[in-house]
């Protein structure tokens, strides 16, 4: 198999950002999800242009690839959670904005996608306003994403706005299929929310699919577990990501085990390649 294997950040948020790369470079991963927010990369803060080509050398010393993800938890208000959003009653613009500033730093990294979601439609608003909102939003980055040569991929979250594949699809089909705006896959997702097995999704949507997230996760409850916590069947799906020659890094996302970070690194990525062993031994055999 040729999947390329990442790790995301986000949950190495008590390291350092040089010291995340180092265990990960030794584990062997092939790359990193940077998330915007202020343990690595603070996309608020004083001096972002040398903060960005600080983080670009150290990932060319480790010779790591990198995607950018936007789903910091307060980088944009400090007492409420993920807020502002795309679908919020106030304030939209400041994700508009943080999202834009995504894109220009994933092309001054060299990322070729960078990620965001929705948000959480508030109760004030209706579902036309829903799609209204998000439509605004993507109107106004994709020509950011044109100009850096980046792509925008939505990402479906459990309980926001758009919370299914088919809700993100519906998005890039109004558009036109657009070739700067895809889809970010989390695998756990899938198993949470999806009537479809995660592995019929991916090859469903395969050609949309710009950004991977997996994880482990169980029917109806939105907490990302280790791999072999949960319902995903990790041959199945590594082998339906094979399928459709996904190229981009299939990234571990743990967002709330740094705590465990070195620890869980190390048993990601062994499960990942016994996982892909047993994909390519199975897809061998039937072939």
């Amino acid at each position: 198999m040729s999947l390329r294997f990442g790790y995301g950040l986000n949950g190495f948020a008590d390291h350092r950002l040089e010291d995340a790369l180092v265990v990960l470079a030794e584990l062997g991963y092939d790359g990193v999800a940077l998330t915007l927010d202020h343990a690595h990369l603070d996309p608020c803060g004083p001096g972002l242009a040398q903060r960005v080509d600080h983080a670009r050398r150290l990932l060319e010393r480790f010779d790591l690839d990198v995607v950018v993800e936007t789903g910091g938890r307060y980088v944009l208000d400090a007492r409420n959670k993920h807020h502002p959003t795309f679908v919020s009653d106030v304030g939209a613009h400041r994700r508009i904005d943080l999202v834009a500033t995504a894109l220009r730093v994933a092309r001054d990294l060299g990322a070729p996608v960078a990620s965001c979601w929705s948000g959480t439609l508030p109760p004030t608003a209706t579902a036309e306003q829903g799609h209204a909102r998000v439509r605004r939003a993507v109107e106004q980055l994709l020509p950011v994403a044109d100009e850096v040569g980046v792509t925008l991929a939505l990402e479906p979250e459990p309980g926001m706005f758009l919370e299914r594949v088919g809700d993100v699809a519906g998005v890039v089909e109004a558009f036109g299929r657009p070739r700067r705006l895809g889809l970010t896959v989390d695998v756990g997702h899938l198993v949470c929310t999806e009537d479809e097995r995660p592995e019929d999704v991916v090859r469903r949507h395969g050609d949309l699919i710009a950004n991977v997230q997996i994880d482990d996760m169980v029917r109806g409850v939105h907490e990302h577990l280790p791999f072999g916590d949960g319902e995903v069947d990790l041959p199945d799906v590594l082998a339906a990501l094979d399928d459709i020659a996904f190229g981009g890094l299939v990234h571990v996302e743990l967002p709330r085990h740094s705590f465990a970070a070195p620890v869980l690194a190390a048993q990601s990525i062994r499960a990942l390649r016994e996982g892909a062993h047993t994909a390519d031994r199975l897809t061998r055999r039937t072939s």
